[in-house]
C-alpha cells in the first residue's frame, strides 16, 4: 500500500521544482522530504527523480505516479465536500485570493452580498501575486482564486487546478483630460505613437500587453516613465507626463483630470481574469456560491 503523505511529497516536489522548496511548503526539514522520496522510491522499486540543472524533474514512472496521486487529491477534495459540508446553506470558513485588480474590483464586491445571503459563511480575502495564488491553491491554504491566464500559468488541462474564465479586461487609451485627443468617443491606437507613454514595470504582464498592442498599431512606444501601481500611473498622466494603456477594471482616482478612450476597429488589447479551484472543489457550496456572485459582478 503507498503512504499517501509521500505522495503528497512528490506532488510538492513536482509543483516547486525542488525538494528543498517542497519540504518548505510542507513545513519539513529537507532531509525529511528526501527521505520520504527515497521511501517511496524503494517501496515501488522506481527511481523518481533526476538531476535538471540546479533542480529536479520527475522520471516518466514519476509522472505516470503523480497522475494517479492527483486524481487521488482530487477524490479527496469532492470526499470532504460530500462529509463535512452541509449541502442546504454555505457555511463555514471560506479562503479567498486574488491579483490587486481582482480583490478590489470583483471580490470585494462579490463577498458583500455574499455574507449577507449567508450569514453562516465566514469569509477571508487575501491579496497576493499572481504565482502566489496558484502555491496556495496547491498547499490547500486557499479556496479559490482569481488570478490572469499568463503564459507561466499551469496549463488548461492541468488535473491539479480547475481553471475557467471569469471576464475580460479591456484596455483603454487614458490622456490628460485636456488632451487633443480628450474629446473624441473612440481613437486608433497610432493616434498616440507620438507621444510619450507611461507603462506599469516589468514585472507586469500589462507591460506586454501595451507593448504588443502598439507594435500591431505600427510603432514603438516612447516609453519615459514606469511604475508599480495603476495610482502612480495615473497621477503620471494627469500631470500631462505621457498617456497609458490601462485594463478597465484598474482603478483611477475620479478626482484626477484624466479621459478614458476606448480603442477603435477592434484593435483594444485584453487580459484575461479566470476564477481557479483545487481539482474537484469547485462543487462545494460556498465556492459555487461565490462563483454564481463573482459571474454578476463581473458581468
Amino acid at each position: 500500500m503507498i503512504d499517501l503523505r509521500r505522495l503528497r511529497v512528490l506532488r510538492a516536489v513536482s509543483h516547486y521544482g525542488t525538494i528543498t522548496a517542497a519540504a518548505k511548503a510542507l513545513h519539513f526539514t529537507t532531509s525529511a522530504a528526501s527521505q520520504q522520496i527515497r521511501q517511496l522510491s524503494r517501496e515501488l522499486d522506481i527511481t523518481l527523480l533526476e538531476p535538471h540543472g540546479r533542480k529536479v524533474r520527475l522520471t516518466p514512472a514519476a509522472q505516470r505516479l503523480l497522475e494517479h496521486a492527483d486524481a487521488i487529491e482530487a477524490r479527496w477534495e469532492q470526499a470532504e465536500i460530500d462529509l463535512r459540508t452541509s449541502h442546504d446553506e454555505p457555511a463555514g470558513l471560506l479562503r479567498l485570493c486574488g491579483i490587486p485588480t481582482a480583490v478590489a474590483m470583483l471580490l470585494a464586491p462579490a463577498v458583500a452580498p455574499l455574507r449577507a445571503k449567508h450569514p453562516r459563511l465566514d469569509v477571508h480575502i487575501q491579496e497576493v501575486e499572481q504565482q502566489t495564488g496558484y502555491d496556495l491553491l496547491f498547499d490547500g491554504a486557499v479556496d479559490l482564486a482569481v488570478l490572469e491566464a499568463t503564459p507561466d500559468n499551469p496549463t488548461a488541462g492541468d488535473p491539479r487546478f480547475d481553471q475557467r474564465p471569469l471576464v475580460d479586461d479591456v484596455f483603454d487609451l487614458v490622456v490628460p483630460a485636456d488632451h487633443p485627443l480628450a474629446g473624441q468617443e473612440s481613437v486608433r491606437l497610432g493616434e498616440a505613437a507620438g507621444e510619450d507613454w507611461i507603462l506599469p514595470a516589468v514585472a507586469c504582464t500589462c507591460r506586454q500587453h501595451t507593448l504588443s498592442a502598439c507594435g500591431a498599431a505600427g510603432f514603438t512606444p516612447n516609453v519615459v516613465h514606469n511604475a508599480l501601481e495603476w495610482n502612480a500611473i495615473a497621477h503620471l498622466i494627469a500631470h500631462r507626463l505621457g498617456v497609458g494603456l490601462v485594463p478597465r477594471l484598474a482603478y483611477l482616482p475620479p478626482h484626477l483630470p484624466l479621459t478614458r478612450l476606448p480603442l477603435a476597429d477592434g484593435a483594444a488589447p485584453s487580459r484575461k481574469l479566470l476564477t481557479c479551484t483545487r481539482a474537484g472543489g469547485r462543487d462545494h457550496p460556498a465556492i459555487a456560491a461565490t462563483l454564481a456572485e463573482l459571474a454578476t459582478v463581473a458581468a
